[in-house]
Order: structure tokens, then C-alpha cells, then sequence
């Protein structure tokens, strides 16, 4: 097998195992947040989400990119076998989240009483007290993550989601419920939060850190910090640019659109945590992948690994983003009935974005990182953030949200085609336009169909929703191999690449039988 392949199989491995971590601790937290809104007020619940924007603010603030340089000199010192190096690079980064994270926690603790009259609320001092625990048990969680990441023990990283997600959903209910109302909110988010961080760094400890630890070893702390921030910090910048245009759209829209469509806007933001759950998965998994490869020692293996990550990324994200846009109208109508008639539409325009991995929008960024361009992906950054905040001033307060989504659609396209640009030139590498264009042809036509024939029967919404999945599905099996979308050669890849994933090997051989058929009988092989 290949080098390519290896890294694939790995990869999928590691894909499955964050996604299955993310579905789970998702749906935990989903459930636990409507129970415990339904009990609150909805004032009561308004003021747990206040007290918590200071502290989450300085936790993104705080970052300094370390979580992102532990995942690639641990990927790359363990891919080498040098031990001393990685035990230097996990115990250095989580010694310093804990350090920020201490430091942060005090000045949040020490500014909550200045951020409670920026709210315009003084009352809740305590409650952004409490909240600030959150800053230095992030950074528990975070230091464990990365390192559990870093070094392929993806299962550890998906139970400490399951871990956090199960102890904030059980906490808040039981505080709540015994009628401490905010302050039960607050404490049960605080405490779980806490005791998750807690329990991951003695999982790392014990089965990461202890294992390799050698008797004689000196560690080199203060390099080892300067090296990682030289890796980490522009990537820092890089997200907290992020956050703050994503504070500002915020801002933006809240003035200029009405609460009805923010109500609506927020129910398809629901939704899209569908296509997000995949998509952020593979962009996890995809950084430490590209990390094993040094671009200019094996060009080869670089370019096959990230054509395979970007057609195999399009052949999952693309046809769901399409299923997701055609069947919204039935998806939401059969959950809130006559309610949120704008939600369809928000949705089906905001999941645009998605479709931009088919030019390798989940691949581009990791791969720059991966060989230690952080300072390229962060010019990168600064570009969309200015092509943002222009569009945004200009869209926002003429179209509402509307301006909001055609702002988040269009910001990231120079970014995406600089970030191509400047890999083709560096590395020589590119995406298969060939395949992706076929993947999106695929994909369009199988919506185009399910719209039609949904539409055409008068049927209720749930037994649209699930038709309309079956229509589909069964058009893209059939479809995508017929016109070279997917090959046969694909198939005999995707089987082997995936078959360390058990009984989900199976299910996946299921649907992969009928594709790998049709791609056989069509000679389409390439």
C-alpha cells in the first residue's frame, strides 16, 4: 500500500472517531441546554448567557496558538521516534495553558465587575466570578485535546467531549432543578467544565505522558515554549481575527434585522451543525495528517494526500450540503410545523460555504500550517477580515441577514484562491477541478430530483423529509459513478482506507457495492 493510503487509512481512522465524539457530546449538550432553558425564565436564561460573554471573550483572547503547535511537533516527533522532543512539546504546552489559563481566570475574575457595567447589568458580578473558571478549565481541556490529537489517540480526545458534555448536561439539570436558578446554570457550566480539564490532563498523564517519559530526560521548557509560539502565535492572530468579525457581523445584523428574522436566522444555525459535525471533523483530523509529510523531501506523497483529502472531503460534504439545502423546507416544517417560515431559506443560503470544499476550503489552510506557514495562513487571515468588515458595512444594513450570509459567502473566496495560488506555486499541487466539478454535477442533479418529486406529491412534511433522503441517496449512488464522479479506483481506496472502522466498514461496504458495480461495468477506473 502506498504512503498516501496509509496516511488515508490513518486519517479515516481518526475522522471517525472525532465524529463520533462530536455527534455524541453534540446531542448531549442540545438536550441539556432546551431542558434547562425550559425551566429558566427567559430572562433568567438571558442573564446566563450575558455572564458568560466577558469569560468567553478572554478565553479566545488567550489563546496563543499552543493547542495548534502541540498537534503538529507532536504528529511530527512522534512520526520521527523522537521521544525526548515529545515529551519536551506535551508536557511544555500543557504546563503553559495551565499557567494562561490561571493568569486569565484572575483578570476576568479581577474585571468582572468593569465588564458587568459595559453589560449594563451590575447585579451579575458574581455570576462572571463564577463564569471566569471556564477561562482556566478550557485551557485543561485544550492542552489534553491537542496532545491527545497530536499523538493519533483521537478515542481519548471524543470521551473527554463525551466527559464534559455529559457533566455540564447532568450539572446544570440537577441545580437547576433543586431551584438555584442562574447561579445553579452557572456553577453546574463552571464545574463541569472544570472537572472535565481536570480529568483530561490525568488521562494525558497517564496514558500519554507517563508511558514516554524517560528516567533521565531534561526537558527543555523555555526553547520548546519559543518554538511552539514562533508556530502558534500567528495562527492566534489568525483566529482571534475570526472572532472579532464574527462579533461584528453580530453586532451588524442585530441592528438592522428584526427579531422575528434573528429567530429564524438562529433555528438554521440548528441546522447546519448537520453538515458542521463532518466538516470539522475532517478539518481536524486533516492538519495532523499533512504534518507526517515534509513537502519538499516527498512532493509526490503531499500532492496524492491532498487530492485524496479534497475529493474525498467533496464526495461527503458536498452531497449533504445539497441533501441539506433541498430537504430544509420539509426538515424544519416537521419539527416546528407553521413556525419559522424563513428558516428554509437562511438555511439553504447559509450552507453555501460548504460547498467550497470542493476547491479545497477544508484542506487549503491545514496543509499551509502543516509545513509551518502559519505566518502565510495569517496574511491570509487579515485579508478576509478586510473583505469582510467592507462587505459587511455595505450588505448588512441594506439586506439584514441576508447581507450577513452573502457576507460570510463571499469574505472567504480571496483567501481560499490566494491559499490555492500559493500552494501551487510552493508545492506544485492543486485540486482536481475535473472530479469536484463532477462531484457538485452529481450532487445538483440528485437535489434537482428530490425537489421535483417531493414537491409533486402531497405528502406530510416527515414522510417528505425521509423520501426526499431516499431520493437522494439513491440518485447520487447512481449517478456520481456513472458520469466518473466517484471510480472504481475510489472504491477499492475508500474500502481499504476504511476497513479499520468495524462494523461501520461494513455498512459503508453496502453503500460503496452498487457505486463500485456501475463504476466496473462503465470502465470508469480513473
Amino acid at each position: 500500500m502506498s504512503k498516501s493510503l496509509s496516511l488515508g487509512r490513518t486519517s479515516a481512522k481518526g475522522g471517525f472517531n472525532i465524529l463520533w465524539g462530536l455527534m455524541i457530546s453534540s446531542i448531549i449538550s442540545a438536550v441539556g441546554v432546551m431542558i434547562v432553558a425550559g425551566i429558566l425564565s427567559e430572562e433568567e436564561f438571558g442573564l446566563v448567557t450575558v455572564a458568560l460573554i466577558g469569560p468567553n471573550i478572554i478565553m479566545f483572547i488567550k489563546d496563543l496558538g499552543l493547542d495548534q503547535a502541540t498537534i503538529k511537533h507532536a504528529t511530527q516527533y512522534k512520526t520521527e521516534g523522537n521521544t525526548k522532543r515529545l515529551e519536551s512539546i506535551l508536557v511544555t504546552g500543557t504546563t503553559f495553558e495551565i499557567v494562561f489559563g490561571t493568569i486569565f481566570t484572575l483578570i476576568s475574575i479581577l474585571a468582572s465587575g468593569f465588564m458587568a457595567n459595559i453589560l449594563e447589568r451590575p447585579t451579575i458580578v458574581p455570576l462572571i466570578q463564577i463564569a471566569s473558571f471556564i477561562i482556566l478549565a478550557g485551557a485543561l481541556l485544550k492542552a489534553a485535546q491537542s496532545a491527545f490529537i497530536g499523538y493519533e489517540r483521537i478515542k481519548l480526545h471524543s470521551v473527554t467531549l463525551i466527559i464534559h458534555s455529559v457533566l455540564k448536561t447532568g450539572l446544570m439539570i440537577l441545580l437547576v432543578t433543586l431551584s438555584f436558578g442562574t447561579y445553579g446554570a452557572i456553577i453546574g457550566n463552571a464545574v463541569s467544565y472544570l472537572s472535565a480539564g481536570i480529568i483530561s490532563v490525568i488521562l494525558l498523564y497517564l496514558v500519554i505522558i507517563k508511558q514516554i517519559k524517560t528516567p533521565k530526560s531534561q526537558l527543555e521548557i523555555m526553547s520548546t515554549l519559543r518554538t511552539m509560539l514562533k508556530f502558534g502565535l500567528p495562527l492566534s492572530v489568525s483566529a482571534m481575527l475570526v472572532g472579532v468579525l464574527s462579533q461584528f457581523y453580530s453586532f451588524l445584523v442585530a441592528i438592522y434585522s428584526t427579531d422575528l428574522i434573528m429567530g429564524n436566522y438562529q433555528i438554521a444555525l440548528n441546522f447546519v451543525v448537520l453538515v458542521n459535525i463532518f466538516s470539522s471533523s475532517l478539518t481536524t483530523i486533516l492538519f495532523p495528517t499533512f504534518s507526517k509529510i515534509k513537502a519538499h523531501e516527498d512532493p509526490k506523497t503531499l500532492k496524492d494526500v491532498f487530492q485524496y483529502s479534497v475529493k474525498y472531503a467533496t464526495l461527503l460534504v458536498v452531497p449533504l450540503t445539497f441533501a441539506v439545502m433541498v430537504l430544509s423546507e420539509p426538515g424544519v416544517a416537521s419539527l416546528f410545523y407553521d413556525k419559522y417560515e424563513y428558516a428554509p431559506l437562511l438555511l439553504s443560503l447559509y450552507v453555501i460555504t460548504y460547498l467550497y470544499s470542493a476547491a479545497g476550503s477544508l484542506s487549503a489552510s491545514s496543509l499551509i500550517n502543516s509545513q509551518g506557514k502559519t505566518k502565510v495562513n495569517m496574511k491570509i487571515t487579515i485579508l478576509t477580515f478586510m473583505v469582510g468588515i467592507v462587505l459587511s458595512l455595505v450588505l448588512i444594513p441594506y439586506f439584514g441577514v441576508y447581507g450577513l450570509i452573502a457576507t460570510n459567502s463571499l469574505a472567504s473566496v480571496p483567501g481560499l484562491v490566494v491559499s490555492l495560488w500559493w500552494i501551487k506555486k510552493n508545492y506544485n499541487v492543486t485540486v482536481n477541478w475535473v472530479s469536484s466539478i463532477k462531484i457538485l454535477v452529481a450532487s445538483a442533479f440528485s437535489a434537482g430530483l428530490t425537489y421535483f418529486v417531493i414537491n409533486s406529491l402531497s405528502l406530510s412534511n416527515w414522510i417528505c423529509l425521509v423520501l426526499g433522503a431516499a431520493v437522494f441517496l439513491g440518485s447520487y449512488i447512481f449517478v456520481a459513478p456513472l458520469i466518473g464522479a466517484i471510480t472504481y479506483g475510489d472504491t477499492q481506496n475508500l474500502k481499504d482506507m476504511l476497513k479499520s472502522l468495524g462494523p461501520l466498514a461494513l455498512v459503508i461496504d453496502v453503500l460503496l457495492y452498487p457505486i463500485e458495480k456501475i463504476t466496473s461495468a462503465t470502465k470508469k477506473e480513473t
